[in-house]
């Protein structure tokens, strides 16, 4: 399990828990839960290019990033810190 502390979002962390390229399971702390859940629970079992690709750069309202742009960076600095 990785935890990803957010930047510029109403969640505060991300803890993501991955199985090679493969997302097994994602928990958003604060935010908008049932949105967030939602975001859980279509990202599990798929790689994390697929989400990078459909949620970077998304912005929220007037913010430079989203809960789904945060998941992305949660991801891609899970695998850089070797999360298995």
């Amino acid at each position: 399990m990785y935890s990803y502390k957010t930047k510029g979002t109403c969640s505060g962390q991300i803890d993501v828990e991955l199985d090679g390229d493969i997302i097994k399971s994602v928990k958003f702390y604060g935010g908008c839960n049932g949105n967030l859940q939602g975001i859980s629970r279509i990202v599990t079992g798929k790689t994390v290019d697929e989400v990078e690709k459909a949620f970077k750069g998304i912005k929220c309202g007037f913010k430079q990033t989203s809960c789904p742009d945060q998941l992305v960076c949660a991801l891609r600095e899970a695998q850089a810190n070797g999360e298995k």
